[in-house]
């Protein structure tokens, strides 16, 4: 058995990095393998669980805002991260400390190597430790009063499906990670279900039927009450520009309707903060959770999400937008086309990663081929990223003119070029870079980043 410790935080995280070789492998038997060794420290802690295919980030960050400007102190778990790997872990929005994080991965370690020898289940992978150091944190280290926890994958087999949550959050449901999830949205509806747990309510944006009808099905079964968008909260957008858009919210547990500002954009974020705002109202009604009305606008106001329609550099005019799904391409072309003014020059820089529906997502993005001046695909520095020429293929295949596309074999050398020829631009110069949310990061990182954005 293997007893060696790390002493350099590097060496530490090049581990949990090399874990990544064991995949994705659906189950709990390795985490509740652990947890049960570690004397289940998870059950010490009130958690709001949050699944959904496309906002679950947006969702927990309103949450985490709301809660932190009413005082409670929060943990926050998320995936993935965009500059730091310590992203994924926060306590009232910092990210844990690296002394923390090296002893918590020497701890997990020694488990993790016994759970490999000891056991029949194996080595548990990258993210299930990443889950269990989480748990480790919060439960020992912080003890916050409040823990906003994000599913990795899916929901019923995912590795943060060992909590007993009090409140389950699904955002929607939509055809991602099919391969894993299931070919049709009620199989993956039901895999996303899967964190409901009995008697715990649960809150949702979703609005397809089919979805709906796994999700209450499910809930009837664990004799959960749902909150459903449109039905028992609802919100409407009232007005937005780039940067900022106000809507107005309503829910049975109000009297009257609130109106409320955020600063990111697009209809999308109406509905993720509107789910924020009802598990808030579920909090306050069943929890004994106290936040007053000013508090709740200061921290939906405050909320910022990197890479979700970022505006990093305003002359010229340059966003980041991860949407690396057919609806988060959906939600991006919905959005430029209310925002973008009519004398607006755009060009797209596009890159996404293999295992992803290349081709649907161009169709979508086809929405703005009468707006785009050229559409440029590339590569980037990760395993899964799609090869240039790939994605060149996909948006043929997908209904693009070939006069408008083109391949970029360096993105950085083309973004240094573009700034540079556009800085004496007009502010009808736009450049929008999406796909995965990988590559987001890496670009993200081109762009100067405050101290605050990152996290410390």
């Amino acid at each position: 058995m293997s007893s060696e410790q790390f002493t350099k935080y590097e060496h530490g995280l090049d581990w949990l990095h090399g874990l990544l070789r064991f995949g994705a492998r659906p189950g709990l038997e390795r985490m509740n393998w652990v947890l049960e060794e570690l004397d289940h420290p998870e059950r010490r802690l009130p958690f709001i669980h949050v699944a959904g295919t496309n906002g679950k980030g947006s969702t927990c960050a309103y949450l985490t805002q709301m809660l932190l400007e009413a005082g409670y102190s929060v943990g926050t778990f998320t995936s993935p991260y965009l500059i730091d790997f310590r992203e994924r872990i926060r306590y009232n929005g910092n990210m844990i400390p690296q002394d923390d994080l090296l002893a918590l991965i020497n701890e997990i370690k020694t488990l993790v190597d016994r759970c490999e020898q000891e056991t029949e289940y194996g080595s548990p992978t990258e993210f299930e430790v990443v889950t269990l150091i989480a748990i480790l944190y919060f439960a020992r280290v912080v003890r916050p009063a409040v823990v906003v926890w994000e599913t990795g994958l899916g929901g019923r087999l995912d590795s943060t499906n060992v909590v007993l949550p009090i409140v389950s959050v699904i955002t929607n449901i939509g055809m991602d990670h099919t391969q894993v999830l299931g070919q049709s949205l009620p199989e993956i509806a039901w895999e996303k279900a899967g964190i409901i747990k009995p008697g715990v309510p649960v809150v949702t944006g979703e609005r397809n039927p089919e979805a709906l009808a796994v999700i209450t099905k499910k809930a009837k079964e664990t004799r959960s009450t749902v909150y459903q968008i449109d039905k028992e909260f609802e919100a409407a957008q009232l007005e937005e520009q780039l940067g900022e858009q106000r809507f107005r919210y309503k829910s049975i547990h109000r009297r009257h309707e609130s109106s409320y500002r955020l600063t990111m954009n697009g209809p999308h974020q109406v509905d993720n903060a509107a789910v924020a705002l009802m598990t808030i109202d579920v909090l306050r009604n069943y929890f004994s959770y106290i936040l007053e009305e000013e508090e709740i606008l200061r921290g939906l106001q405050q909320t910022r999400w990197p890479g979700r329609l970022e505006v990093v550099s305003s002359r010229p005019l340059v966003v980041l937008d991860g949407a690396h799904n057919r609806e988060g391409i959906e939600a991006l072309t919905g959005s430029l086309k209310k925002l973008m003014p009519g004398e607006a020059r755009l060009q797209m820089l596009f890159a996404g990663l293999g295992d992803k529906p290349l081709m649907e997502m161009a169709s979508a993005l086809t929405e703005m081929m009468d707006r785009v001046e050229s559409l440029h695909v590339t590569t980037f520095d990760y395993p899964r990223a799609a090869d240039a020429q790939t994605l060149y293929q996909a948006f043929r295949d997908g209904g693009w003119e070939e006069t408008l596309l083109d391949t970029v074999p360096d993105w950085r050398a083309f973004l240094k070029d573009w700034m540079k020829d556009k800085q004496s631009a007009k502010a009808d110069d736009w450049l929008v870079i999406c796909g995965s949310l990988y590559f987001i990061a890496q670009v993200r990182a081109f762009f100067p980043t405050t101290v605050e954005e990152a996290g410390e």
